[in-house]
């Protein structure tokens, strides 16, 4: 005796009325993507959140980096830290260090960006040269500042009394805001000709026909820089604020090393002491790994919000 399938009109085993098959093939193809991008969230979760969250964790003990865990504190290191005039140094020295590195890095980043995007003879050879300053070490660059900027023989105050505008020796290293403006040039020559190129393949994606268009209408130069080739690249001007927000407000290895002494004190009354400096001096020399965590949470959070400033602000310059 056959088996007799009964089937809807119009329809196959295994498939339903608009021809897509059911069961197992369908809930495979759904998971697939799931599959693909798990990987960066398994690195992530091993390598970023777990020490994000351990370090929160340290941050509620008193824990000694070589003995170990101590006893629970609860809040007592943030309360510390609110309290600690250091922090307050530490805090001013990191904003003031990035706002007068990365403002002027990116707009010279923008103005270099738009040289490029001329018609250059051998254009190629100048983009390699932007790059040159990543080819360095950062120990390096930072050596080399630190002569340039020096009290008796850097060739800045040589240059500086030449033209008139000092009358005796700066010593870069111990005032406020001249350690500033030194570690800040420090960073603005690293970075503006990576940030550079970023801006120029952003500049090159923007379709010639609107530039035509703007010349024949006789706009110039500028007004067509800044009606058209500045709405176009805005989301990538976004990524450039993000990304050196963060790298600023971690600056470690210019002010580490500016003094010559490579020291975590920043100069002798913390003149040019950031964040990152303030956490390693606790961290890894006085070896209070419960307060360090603490600095790092307040780190993370500072860059958090002023991130998030950043991108609110971009977002609403962009809608208006």
């Amino acid at each position: 005796m056959a088996l007799q399938l009964r089937t809807t009109p119009g329809t196959l085993p295994g498939r339903t009325r608009n021809g897509h098959r059911t069961g197992r093939p369908h809930s495979r193809r759904q998971l697939l993507p799931y599959l693909f991008i798990a990987p960066f969230f398994v690195v992530f979760g091993i390598f970023g959140l777990y020490p994000l969250l351990q370090t929160f964790w340290v941050s509620l003990h008193d824990w000694d980096r070589l003995a170990g865990p101590g006893g629970w504190v609860g809040a007592d290191n943030f309360t510390r830290l609110l309290s600690d005039s250091d922090f307050y140094t530490a805090t001013f020295n990191t904003l003031s260090i990035f706002v007068l590195s990365t403002v002027p890095q990116l707009l010279a980043a923008l103005a270099l960006a738009w040289l490029l995007d001329r018609h250059l003879r051998s254009p190629s050879v100048w983009r390699a040269l932007v790059l040159v300053p990543q080819y360095v070490s950062v120990v390096a660059v930072a050596l080399v500042f630190s002569q340039l900027f020096g009290r008796d023989f850097g060739i800045v105050n040589w240059a500086l009394e030449g033209l008139g505008i000092i009358s005796e020796p700066v010593d870069w290293t111990a005032d406020t805001w001249s350690s500033h403006l030194a570690i800040s040039f420090m960073v603005m020559w690293r970075w503006t000709g990576y940030n550079a190129l970023i801006y120029l393949a952003a500049m090159q994606a923007v379709p010639r026909a609107l530039y035509e268009s703007a010349q024949l209408d006789g706009a110039g130069r500028f007004l067509t820089f800044r009606k058209i080739t500045l709405p176009a690249i805005r989301p990538t001007v976004v990524f450039t604020v993000v990304i050196s927000t963060i790298g600023g407000l971690q600056l470690f290895a210019e002010p580490f090393l500016f003094d010559q002494q490579g020291n975590a004190e920043g100069g002798a009354e913390h003149q040019f002491q950031t964040l990152t400096l303030m956490l390693y001096k606790y961290g890894f020399i006085n070896n209070d790994a419960g307060y360090a965590s603490a600095v790092s949470w307040v780190l993370f959070l500072v860059i958090a919000l002023i991130a998030a400033v950043n991108f609110l602000l971009a977002r609403r310059s962009g809608r208006n």
